[in-house]
């Protein structure tokens, strides 16, 4: 590791520090920002201190520049405690954007123009200053053993939370407990501040730092929504092949819960739960060792290979899955009814051991494997190769494109961690409580079922041993990275461990250790991770994570707008998440499934987020028509080169219940820009129940518009001279129109109905021909959602455009006259002109070109 870069911020670089505390106000550029500070509130500027920092150069230069722009605050009281709470002032008729948690694990974007309409465990917030037309952020952080949050206040104050998470670790004051900075584009305000916490903190990495998975411009598929529990190596096998027999070749597999040997409690502790189904079976149990399961410790090499692999019934699978959601329902009335002494009760429990029953025969009898013991002392395994690397090994070799394989597991090992005395670990069942303000969030079955039956908790001195031991037996049995779960939930036992920001450091960093051991430092996808101690302790090599809580294929709840209301919840989740998120990592956007009712929805926003694509489609159950939309007969996908973001306009509104509002989500590609509309009108958070629900009221059609000044063009250096063209060229990719806008144009209206999206590509138009008359643009593959990320390359030289395309279809440009030769592959070929500007040729996919074609057109 490099060694730290001394930092001193001094007057050289002050300029001026653009925030100011007096008379119980909070000044930004001579503008009150918050009114009512108390007097025990304090305000330091960020170029008052100096830091030992091993940021890189270029980070330092920009903090420095911007030095300025920022600062802390801090308060203190008399007395010391484990959690104090205090104002940092008020404000009314403001709008502002945050982010919050929902549960332990998930945030969400929420709006509002008082510090009142704030929610509990708030990570950030941002208010549009219009006086100055400015943007303030305000972040809470961590100071010493303490983590804050902002939560909501009486009269318009906004209140600060710090806590150790331990009675044991206590302190009276803080100097830096909040960040604040102040930019004109919000977008820039977001990057720079938390450049000056990379550089502050010193315990996190930005994404520009790291290195990304190998995955990230890949298709693959996920075996959660698939199979839930019920996985197993046949129905994995039988999902691959489906995909390959259809000319789609998945580069990576994750194979999600249900792999592991778990157990509960009140079983054998040596074997392995049987018959679970559903999350939530699962919630209690915990790992009693740290390799495979026994339906993959079976697995015999070369057991699926040849022309006939063993049969496998999908619709056994799917009707495992109806069981496991039934029987989940019965129980939850179960309850309802012990709690209400309902006379329904007995009629109720003996549906469950109906249901019971009926899932047994469906596991054949409750024997999901052989009687066989797989031991590691087993003779048989020295003859022959069983377990996880045998299967790995053979899916290799059928399954030629698939390049990484990650596997599930929870931060504590799994969902109930590790049982105590099972492993060489040294683990220990430690009682969950949870803090006061997460105890205000929405109610999560998950987090009632862990804190009843509190977690293996192993000793966090062994952090290094525990995911070594782990991650290199499956290093070895060729599984290239990991899926962390159930991130956050440390803070449920940090109490003796010197609280939350000491116990996540030493996990994390034995995360870290063993990520750059065993899986090449960057194949891990984080996930259930979405809250600031997260993302500023345990983020120094995790470079990708997801963005929102889980695609619903179904509704949980019972809500009776059904599957749709949470839909339009999920792109929410992850378009405003990515606004911090992807500061220090990749946001991930998450699987779907392909043949859902709203897979198209999905699959445009998946199209332009940045990220991978994958699925998680049942087996038989997929819409390939659909899926090569998106992702190259090769597996590759045509991905955008930023992440996917809010536009301006949508920054302090509400796309989900305001009745008016349309997502608008921006992101690039090397050629152009691209902005997606989705109506997602008609669910959201409920303050009043705190929980999400559905807004039936609000699912309609709604108006808007687009425009090109609506792309960020200089967010992305490569991008940024894309954004001073005089004119451009929009193609709407499901009308499949073009129009021709300038920055001067009127916006583009629109109606757009609800749950229905459409993708806006802005390519920049440029002069072509002998006399620089005809105007010119390369638009991309027209049959591609992301119809602008097939231009691999774009040069224009003396009347001749010459363009290497990625993928097969119906290439589209726009001519305002027709070319005089069109040459494919150094072959003159036929094309198409239309009077409108569409200039159109057929293209191959060339597997020996890797599916590139070179395009020369002459004018």
């Amino acid at each position: 590791m490099a060694p730290p870069n001394e930092a001193t911020f001094n007057s050289k670089y002050s300029f001026g520090n653009v925030f100011d505390i007096s008379h119980s106000k909070f000044y930004v550029k001579g503008f009150p920002l918050l009114t009512q500070v108390p007097h025990n509130v304090s305000f330091t500027p960020f170029s008052s201190k100096s830091y030992s920092s091993d940021a890189p150069p270029s980070i330092l230069h920009r903090v420095l520049a911007a030095s300025n722009r920022g600062g802390f605050l801090g308060f203190s009281h008399a007395e010391s405690s484990d959690r104090l709470m205090n104002s940092l002032g008020s404000f009314t008729d403001r709008n502002f954007l945050s982010i919050f948690r929902f549960k332990t694990w998930w945030s969400t974007q929420w709006v509002g123009t008082s510090g009142s309409h704030l929610q509990m465990e708030t990570q950030w917030l941002l208010l549009h200053v219009p006086e100055i037309s400015a943007y303030v952020v305000i972040i809470p952080i961590i100071e010493a053993s303490f983590r804050s949050a902002l939560h909501p206040g009486s009269d318009g104050h906004i209140m600060i939370c710090a806590e150790s998470g331990s009675t044991k670790v206590k302190a009276s004051s803080f100097d830096a407990i909040a960040y604040v900075h102040f930019s004109g584009n919000p977008y820039t305000l977001m990057k720079e501040a938390f450049s000056a916490l990379r550089v502050h903190l010193n315990t996190f990495k930005l994404l520009e730092e790291k290195n990304l998975p190998t995955l990230v411009d890949k298709f693959g598929w996920c075996t959660w929504d698939a199979f839930y529990l019920t996985v197993q190596p046949i129905g994995i096998w039988h999902g691959l092949k489906d995909f390959a027999d259809a000319g789609v070749s998945p580069r990576f597999l994750i194979i999600d819960d249900g792999w592991q040997s778990i157990n509960l409690d009140g079983g054998d502790p040596k074997e392995d739960a049987k018959n679970l189904i559903l999350c939530g079976d699962q919630m209690n149990a915990r790992l009693h060792r740290l390799d495979e399961c026994g339906k993959f410790r079976r697995y015999k090499s070369g057991q699926f290979l040849g022309s006939n692999p063993p049969p496998f019934d999908p619709n056994n699978a799917k009707l495992l899955i109806q069981k496991g959601i039934e029987l989940e329902r019965l129980e939850r009335d179960s309850e309802a009814a012990k709690n209400s002494q309902s006379s329904e009760l007995a009629l109720i429990e003996s549906k469950i051991q109906t249901v019971k029953g009926e899932i047994d025969v469906l596991f054949g009898g409750g024997e999901q494997i052989e009687k066989k013991d797989c031991g590691s002392s087993c003779s048989w395994k020295e003859e022959e190769e069983y377990g996880m690397k045998a299967f790995t090994k053979d899916l290799r070799s059928e399954f030629k494109g698939l390049d990484n394989i990650y596997v599930w597991h929870a931060l504590c090992g799994a969902w109930g961690g590790v049982r105590p005395g099972a492993t060489q670990l040294n683990s220990k069942f430690a009682p969950c409580k949870l803090s006061p303000g997460l105890d205000g969030t929405m109610h999560d079955l998950a987090v009632v079922r862990i804190v009843e039956g509190s977690i293996g908790l192993v000793h966090p001195d062994q952090a290094n041993d525990f995911y070594d031991s782990m991650h290199s037996y499956l290093a070895e049995s060729g599984v290239t990275g990991v899926k962390v779960d159930v991130i956050h939930c440390l803070e449920y036992v940090s109490d003796e461990y010197g609280g939350r920001v000491e116990l996540a450091k030493a996990y994390y960093d034995g995360l870290t250790n063993s990520m750059a051991k065993n899986f090449n430092g960057s194949g891990l996808i984080a996930s259930m991770q979405q809250c600031n101690d997260f993302f500023y302790l345990g983020t120094k090599q995790i470079s990708m994570g997801r963005a929102g809580d889980d695609f619903w294929f179904q509704d949980p709840n019972g809500d009776p707008m059904g599957v749709f209301w949470l839909q339009g919840v999920h792109m929410i989740h992850c378009s405003y998440n990515s606004l911090w998120m992807s500061q220090m990592i990749l946001p991930d956007w998450d699987m779907f499934q392909s043949n859902h009712v709203c897979a198209k929805f999905h699959a445009a926003s998946r199209a332009i987020c940045g990220g991978p694509i994958y699925l998680s489609d049942n087996v038989g159950s997929h819409d390939f028509d659909l899926i090569k939309k998106l992702v190259f007969p090769d597996g590759t996908i045509p991905k955008c080169i930023h992440f996917l973001l809010p536009t301006r306009d949508c920054l302090f509104k509400n796309p989900l219940f305001d009745h008016k509002t349309v997502l608008k989500i921006w992101n690039l590609n090397k050629y152009g820009g691209v902005i997606g509309t989705f109506n997602c009108q008609g669910a959201g958070w409920d303050p009043k129940e705190q929980r999400l629900r559905g807004y039936p009221e609000c699912y309609k059609a709604i108006d808007g518009s687009v425009h090109v000044s609506e792309v960020e063009w200089d967010q992305n250096e490569e991008t940024a001279p894309m954004g001073e063209a005089e004119e451009y060229v929009v193609y709407l990719n499901q009308a499949q129109e073009l129009v021709l806008m300038s920055p001067n144009s009127k916006p583009i209206e629109f109606t757009i109905q609800p749950s229905s999206f459409e993708l806006y590509s802005f390519v920049p138009i440029t002069k072509v021909g002998g006399t620089g008359s005809i105007k010119f643009a390369a638009i991309g593959l027209a049959n591609m959602l992301n119809s602008g990320g097939a231009i691999q390359e774009v040069e224009c030289v003396e009347g001749v455009a010459m363009i290497k395309v990625k993928g097969d279809g119906h290439f589209l440009a726009y001519s305002s006259e027709p070319p005089n030769k069109f040459q494919l592959n150094g072959s003159d070929v036929a094309f198409e002109w239309i009077p409108d500007g569409k200039l159109i040729v057929n293209l191959s996919w060339i597997q020996e070109a890797d599916g590139v074609s070179d395009l020369a057109i002459f004018f």
